[in-house]
């Protein structure tokens, strides 16, 4: 079969798969959203009508109006443009943070299910200790560990979802590595790095991508909050979670400050939940009866 004979079924696939996501009304709904933040979010530079980190004294706390469509902050900082900027952010670290956990959670439950025996139980009892603290205290632990800002964002964020990653890779490799395909492999003599990367890892891919889709909208209400806790990016750069705590003090005398943020969080977390419903009804349809992932 040739390189171009392959490059034309994945496309074909490709598209049938995006057919079947837009089907529904869900995958509809979290497409069209998602699609327009990411434009918003690219093009955040070209339509942002003000600086988002731009002073104006003589704005402060401006009602919304046709200069200021959302109106303006404490520091007369258009809110706005402060938000299209905030998804550049929340979508950076709702991917990163989300490959992170995938990498880690991934990597360590097919060691612990390939190999089985006193591995399988060490790695069984830190996923334990993992879960056993809420998604938000592990991360806000990790991240004053680390410190404050972006890159640590990201990784406390992506460390907090990965035990979530490594329980389902573990129960998924467990059941794979007793397909006769894997047995023939090891029985070749094959590394066990080969046999979990070229036999295992493309046959268990499916439910974690699934489970990173549902993911993004969790990463992105955690950032979100540790930006509101004063533990996230830090200001002056312009975060969703950090354009709702400068509204807090302000929320009888100009509630917009907290309400269009808020709103712009509630819209993306949706939008990435019904994307990732729908990816999940394509990609893995018999979860559909099972309620998804835990």
């Amino acid at each position: 079969m040739s390189l171009t004979t392959v490059t034309t079924e994945q496309t074909e696939r490709a598209r049938t798969l995006l057919g079947q996501l837009v089907e529904t009304r869900k995958g509809k709904i979290g497409f069209g959203v998602v699609a327009a933040i990411v434009v918003l979010a690219v093009l955040a530079p070209v339509i942002a009508p003000h600086d988002p980190i731009e002073q104006s004294l003589v704005d402060r706390l401006v009602a919304p109006s046709l200069e200021h469509p959302f109106g303006t902050d404490a520091y007369g900082r258009d809110i706005l443009s402060r938000i299209l900027y905030g998804f550049r952010y929340s979508l950076l670290i709702g991917v990163v943070s989300v490959a992170i956990g995938t990498v880690i959670g991934v990597a360590l439950g097919m060691v612990g299910g390939y190999y089985g025996g006193r591995v399988d139980t060490v790695v069984g009892r830190l996923i334990d200790v993992m879960l056993a603290f809420p998604f938000l205290l592990f991360a806000l632990f990790i991240v004053a560990v680390l410190g404050q800002s972006l890159m640590n964002v990201m990784i406390a964020v992506g460390i907090a979802t990965s035990p979530r990653f490594a329980r389902l890779a573990r129960g998924d490799t467990l059941s794979v590595k007793e397909e006769p395909f894997v047995t023939a492999a090891k029985s070749m003599g094959r590394p066990n790095t080969k046999v979990m990367v070229e036999h295992l890892l493309p046959n268990i891919i499916t439910p974690v991508l699934v489970m990173g889709s549902l993911n993004m909208g969790r990463a992105i209400i955690i950032s979100a909050a540790l930006s509101f806790l004063g533990l996230g990016v830090q200001p002056p750069t312009p975060t969703l979670g950090g354009i709702l705590s400068d509204g807090r003090a302000f929320m009888e005398l100009a509630p917009w400050v907290s309400i269009f943020p808020g709103l712009a969080i509630t819209v993306a977390v949706l939008g990435f939940n019904l994307l990732g419903d729908a990816i999940r009804d394509v990609l893995d349809p018999k979860l559909q009866q099972g309620g998804g992932f835990t």
